[in-house]
């Protein structure tokens, strides 16, 4: 007798960052190879992206990528964004870690981009989670759970943390125990606020163009949470992709690999059911 399937979150980050982004997130979510996707509501290329994807309602989670290190806010941010960018990573971690993150801006551009979100999609997103993981930073975490408790939101919110045996158990575990050092508490804290959270995360890549990707893809589903997500950036490679994000080799090799046969049948080996949201 097969085991039972193990329910598991496969999330395909950064829809709406470019056209071809979007058309292979798209093209997954239509073969049902992915469960959840993340849009980048600042970007404009979202707003075209925006209706095709709306389609998807009900068949995968449609979440809120919260973006404040690619692209423009969608609102002055004179502190933060002076110049109409957002800053780099490198930049908002250190103003995050010193306590010099401006309160006043951050809470009003996640409003603007849950608002934008609403707009385009017809509803709240089903969860939230944050382009490099920015949501779980200091001054945003505490400025994004009062954004969603005041609109009475009940969608389940990304922890990127995870157990350390089970992220050593992975490729890329000093990637991984960085951003989960980084984003410590942040789980206890969203469920004490009412939200779900995921327990689990893996995905972790080196964006590389090597030999190798679908093994160590596969590696990442090694030592699953209880209610785990996996991430994954697949996409076709465009000018706007380009102009944008530094990830560009590795996401033909992620939309390839998984709308392969060999990614379904590692799916049916390991007995696992991609499911919207996680099992909480």
């Amino acid at each position: 007798m097969l085991p039972e399937r193990r329910p598991v979150v496969l999330c395909a980050d950064d829809y709406g960052l470019s056209p071809g982004v979007s058309r292979g997130i798209l093209a997954l979510a239509r073969r049902q190879r992915i469960s959840a996707t993340g849009s980048m509501t600042n970007i404009p290329a979202f707003r075209e992206a925006a209706p095709a994807l709306r389609e998807m309602r009900g068949t995968v989670g449609l979440g809120l990528h919260l973006t404040l290190t690619a692209g423009s806010p969608l609102g002055p941010l004179p502190r933060l964004a002076p110049t109409g960018r957002l800053p780099p990573l490198g930049r908002l971690l250190r103003l995050a870690l010193s306590g010099r993150l401006p309160a006043a801006e951050v809470r009003p551009e996640i409003e603007r981009q849950l608002d934008a979100f609403a707009a385009a999609m017809g509803q709240l997103p089903d969860f939230v989670d944050g382009h490099q993981h920015v949501h779980v930073l200091p001054g945003v975490r505490s400025a994004l759970l009062a954004a969603l408790q005041a609109r009475g939101w009940r969608g389940w919110l990304r922890d990127p943390g995870d157990r350390v045996s089970a992220i050593r158990a992975r490729p890329h575990a000093g990637k991984a125990s960085v951003v989960a050092a980084l984003g410590l508490g942040f789980g206890p804290a969203a469920r004490r606020a009412g939200f779900a959270t995921n327990r689990g995360f893996s995905g972790f890549s080196d964006f590389s163009d090597g030999n190798g990707f679908a093994g160590a893809f596969e590696r990442g589903f090694r030592a699953l949470g209880p209610a785990p997500v996996v991430m994954c950036h697949p996409g076709e490679v465009d000018d706007g992709l380009r102009a944008l994000d530094p990830v560009v080799a590795s996401r033909p090799l992620e939309l390839a690999y998984l709308g392969s046969e060999r990614f379904a049948a590692f799916l049916e080996q390991e007995r696992l059911q991609l499911m919207p949201r996680p099992a909480v």
